[in-house]
């Protein structure tokens, strides 16, 4: 049976041909000034105004972020006094310790015991070891000044999640207003609320903890409202059945029940948070972001790469607990008491090594003699990469700028502004009707009366261009990796190591091999978003039903054909939502890639940062979120569709 294109299919084809056409003869055009406004102005004037002018009454504005900034500050600095400095009395050349900081043997064991008793003694000697790895390689100052960090800012952002969490599951009205806030959370660059954060708090660690919660509590919300929502009715009714007051049957009934999927939550508060440990370096945080930052600017490659694998063995070690902590099941009646026993002795453990410090400098801060690097390693390897493959490099760098990069580039360039608000229009109308239509229409004109339509044009290129070879990569990694068990395995491994990598240490060896420019963005943005699409992928042709298969094989089908005709298409949807994850990768590091020359909404953001403007950061920003929201739901109504197409959903949900 031949395939027949249905009528939209002709009507897009159409309209791709008039696109073409256009971009060939009409160019370009002009914003006309009457549709300008000065978003950007306003912003900046209002936060002016709230800083300096904004009174409460009893406080002013000013009053109330000092207030903020002292009640993070000063747990803060105890922590950090605890892991890095020690309890010191006095200034300067006065100054005296009155109690040294944990000692990192006594640090090590702390680690190492939680993870016995999360999980196994395996999972205790994997953590400490992870942990022994940032002594050994010299990163054990800088990894505690990280760690201190993540543990105020982790609690706050679990806190705060969970509050917000509970009132979207207990007022459904609550979680509608505040969906549009979490989604712009989310996709609105971490550099653009960098700019007003530092704007209200000022230079220093405080300003990075907070942009950090920013960062890292939206997805414990939305993972608390979720698994609130899912608990099985007859246990709530269980909890009515019990005379339960609403507040009991929360605390007792639903958070127990719902505990295992808010651990997963916990995790990826973890996670994100170091994530972003690199980009609060930038307005104060210190520690190993600020290496791998600081080696970024001085083409360090070797110090970067260290500092770099320091945050993933933190991040890996961290990841491991939480993940134990959340599958972790109570033990008999006297667990509780043979743990106490254990507890104390660790206690006492920890007390000695740290006074012992005072008589053995090696029980309190590792000895530098004992220290390893391999910064020569890396930096000859590059060295050596670009001595005898420079050319080859070149030639295909030249290739795909000249014959794939610059024409996209100019393409999309050359549109007519309104002729792409028409299609991202009619794109929405195609598949969600009239509120996706308009929500599209209104998000393009944001960034049309902003005049920032070449930036944001030039931010979907580079975008476009890096999801599709992300795209055509990640795919047939997903075919192997869903087909074999052991390919499985290596590739999982390979794409929790790029998952892990802080975004910056991708720009690192690029620069170094390519040198600054569009190529070089391309690069790092395909090596940083690639792991959705194969992750996806690979999910979704391993949840197609085995007997869709079996009956595909029955009717004599060969490998290729079940793969192309049955798993395939069964596993668009997901392969669909990996695509939308890519995308928002992708777009979530144009701003990081803004540092090596990138053209875009990222730099139009970066300058924001630099210049601490406000408003400019903010609108751009924003605009970097439009995209983002668009390209979500034009895909995430796209895979809805497919779904219904092949019986997975029900027409009319």
């Amino acid at each position: 049976m031949t395939w027949q294109p249905s009528r939209a299919v002709w009507m897009w084809l159409v309209l791709l041909a008039v696109t073409l056409a256009l971009a060939r003869w009409a160019g370009p055009m002009a914003v006309p000034g009457w549709m300008q406004i000065d978003m950007a102005g306003a912003v900046s004037r209002f936060m002016d105004w709230l800083v300096n002018t904004a009174s409460f009454g009893l406080f002013t504005f000013k009053d109330l972020t000092r207030a903020i900034a002292q009640a993070i500050e000063w747990p803060y600095q105890a922590v950090r006094m605890a892991l890095v400095e020690g309890w010191v009395e006095g200034r300067r050349s006065e100054a005296r310790t009155i109690l040294p900081p944990i000692s990192w043997i006594g640090i090590i064991a702390i680690v190492t015991a939680m993870g016995v008793y999360a999980r196994n003694w395996r999972l205790g000697l994997f953590v400490g070891a992870c942990f022994l790895y940032l002594a050994v390689f010299g990163q054990w100052e800088s990894a505690m000044v990280t760690l201190a960090s993540i543990l105020i800012a982790v609690p706050i952002g679990i806190a705060g999640g969970l509050v917000l969490g509970i009132a979207g599951a207990v007022w459904p009205a609550f979680d509608r207003v505040q969906t549009p806030f979490l989604d712009l959370m989310q996709t609105v660059p971490t550099f653009a609320y960098l700019v007003p954060i530092l704007f209200l708090f000022g230079f220093g660690p405080v300003s990075a903890l907070i942009a950090t919660v920013v960062y890292a509590m939206p997805p414990m919300v939305r993972i608390t409202t979720m698994a609130l929502k899912s608990v099985p009715s007859e246990i709530r009714d269980f909890g009515v059945m019990a005379g339960c007051t609403p507040r009991q049957r929360l605390t007792r009934v639903l958070l127990p029940t719902a505990l295992p999927d808010l651990m997963v939550g916990v995790n990826q508060v973890i996670m994100l948070s170091l994530n972003m440990v690199i980009i609060a370096s930038m307005i104060g945080a210190g520690g190993l972001g600020f290496d791998v930052l600081n080696s970024l600017r001085r083409l360090d490659i070797g110090r970067g790469i260290e500092a770099g694998l320091a945050i993933v063995a933190l991040a890996i070690a961290l990841d491991r607990l939480s993940q134990a902590f959340a599958t972790r099941r109570p033990g008999a009646a006297g667990d509780g008491a043979r743990h106490m026993r254990w507890w104390v002795v660790l206690a006492a453990f920890v007390a000695a090594t740290t006074l012992l410090g005072y008589v053995v400098p090696a029980l309190q801060s590792y000895p530098e003699a004992w220290t390893v690097t391999t910064r020569s390693l890396w930096s000859d390897l590059v060295k050596w990469i670009n001595i005898n493959y420079y050319d080859q490099l070149e030639a295909v760098k030249n290739v795909l700028l000249l014959n794939l990069l610059l024409p996209f580039k100019r393409f999309l360039l050359a549109l007519p502004w309104p002729w792409v608000l028409a299609l991202i229009t009619l794109a929405g109308w195609q598949l969600g009707r009239g509120r996706l239509a308009a929500l599209c229409l209104a998000l393009g004109l944001f960034i049309v009366v902003n005049g920032l339509w070449e930036p944001a044009m030039t931010t979907l290129y580079l975008c476009g261009i890096s999801v599709m070879i992300a795209a055509l990569i990640g795919l047939p990694l997903g075919v192997l990796a869903a087909s074999s068990e052991r390919a499985g395995r290596i590739i999982g491994t390979g794409i929790d190591l790029l998952q892990t990598l802080p975004s910056f240490v991708y720009l690192i060896p690029v620069v170094m091999l390519f040198r600054v420019g569009d190529f070089s963005a391309m690069i790092a943005i395909v090596l940083y978003a690639l792991a959705p699409a194969i992750r996806y992928a690979a999910h979704g042709l391993r949840s197609v039903p085995e007997e869709i298969v079996e009956a595909g094989a029955v009717c004599g089908c060969t490998r290729w054909q079940i793969l192309t005709r049955i798993r395939l298409p069964m596993a668009l949807p997901e392969i669909m939502l990996g695509l939308n994850q890519t995308i928002m990768l992708a777009l979530s590091m144009l701003v990081i890639t803004a540092l090596v020359g990138t053209r875009d909404l990222g730099q139009e953001v970066y300058i924001a940062l630099t210049r601490a403007d406000t408003g400019q950061g903010i609108v751009a920003g924003v605009s970097i979120a439009a995209i983002a929201i668009i390209a979500d739901r034009l895909i995430a109504a796209g895979a809805r569709r497919t779904r219904r197409k092949l019986g997975l959903e029900p027409a009319h949900p």
